[in-house]
């Protein structure tokens, strides 16, 4: 599976260690939080995860639900499902490697489907829905978050206004494309309406973004996401990449400071449920 910008689905080599080395405790850890407090009222049955990514969710989940509670939770790079792996707290989990748009799991298996800020990368977010609906049984909840836009996001488009400034000719697209590329919410509410979700619930969900420096940020998302790739094909080899980072970094510590940072960050974290009856 890839996007419409072919290398945005793709996270391998080093990238997933970056990624939840650096931009796991400043994105995804608060809001795994936030969407783990959401499903404690689930004591049994079967949860899946998609684009679960280095089980930052999942490894909350793990903690939060009871053990009556299967835990599955897949990715579509066996490089992210192989770094998850690792992780001690993730044992009673099932990891295995699976596209969100053509689940191999029975129709009515799950109680719970989520995915935290994976729903960007689908090429047809229509379809994968329908699977997420599939696998539920009746009545199940799908949750999933998208990031709101870069204005409500500073640290992220502080990186990706530093890129701009560094590749004039042709800056790197890729944050503003796909992971922030797809909030509104219209289309949202369209597109899970056409999947045959019933009522849907959008909240928009404001939490700290923290860091312990500004290079944190420069090097997750410079080195640890799919626009690596965007400044390596601009500037090959490791002295055009660190270059780049340390470009990031300094945006970063003229907008924020020198030393840990701290801003707000703003996603939507959607809530709906498969009808009990087709």
């Amino acid at each position: 599976m890839t996007g419409p910008a072919g290398g945005d689905t793709t996270f391998a080599g080093s990238i997933p260690a970056l990624y939840d080395r650096y931009l796991g405790p400043l994105l995804f850890a608060p809001y795994a939080r936030e969407l783990g407090e959401r499903l404690t009222d689930l004591s049994a049955g079967a949860l899946l995860e998609t684009a679960a990514g280095t089980g930052i969710v999942t490894e909350v989940l793990a903690n939060a639900l009871p053990e009556a509670v299967e835990i599955v939770a897949t990715d579509l790079n066996q490089a992210m499902v192989d770094h998850a792996a690792e992780k001690p707290a993730l044992a009673r989990a099932t990891l295995r490697q699976a596209d969100a748009l053509a689940l191999s799991f029975e129709a009515g298996r799950f109680d719970a489907v989520v995915c935290q800020f994976g729903v960007m990368f689908f090429p047809d977010r229509v379809a994968g829905y329908r699977e997420a609906r599939r696998v539920l049984k009746p009545g199940g909840r799908f949750l999933f978050s998208v990031w709101d836009s870069l204005d409500h996001n500073p640290i992220t488009r502080s990186v990706v206004d530093a890129m701009a400034r560094r590749f004039p000719a042709n800056p790197p697209r890729f944050l503003a494309r796909t992971p922030h590329g797809h909030f509104d919410r219209d289309t949202i509410r369209r597109e899970l309406a056409e999947a045959g979700f019933g009522p849907v619930e959008l909240n928009v969900v404001t939490l700290p973004s923290r860091a312990a420096s500004p290079r944190d940020p420069a090097t997750g998302f410079c080195q640890g996401t799919p626009m690596r790739g965007e400044i390596e094909a601009q500037a090959p080899g490791p002295a055009g990449l660190q270059a780049a980072t340390e470009a990031a970094a300094t945006a970063l510590a003229a907008d924020f400071g020198d030393g840990p940072i701290e801003a707000p960050m703003q996603a939507v974290v959607i809530v709906c449920r498969k009808p009990l009856r087709s």
